[in-house]
């Protein structure tokens, strides 16, 4: 079960599109759910990950520790 707020004008917004195409409010919002949930997980995912990096390797020491040096 999830509850949201609206502001007014996109409240509006979304009654009069769920009433000029017979469908209901929920189908709208559970459509642009799914259709954006992707794009919103790589971006706040991301974000957290640049907030809470870890310890950074060089290219050469990835390398040694995979035995690629020559």
């Amino acid at each position: 079960m999830l509850s949201i707020r609206l502001k007014p004008a996109l409240e509006r917004r979304l009654s009069r599109l769920a009433r000029q195409t017979g469908r209901t409010k929920t189908f709208y919002a559970t459509k642009l759910i799914e259709e954006n949930i992707e794009d919103l997980e790589d971006r706040y995912l991301a974000e957290a990950r640049l907030e809470n990096r870890g310890k950074r390797y060089s290219s050469a020491q990835v390398r040694r520790q995979l035995g690629l040096d020559d």
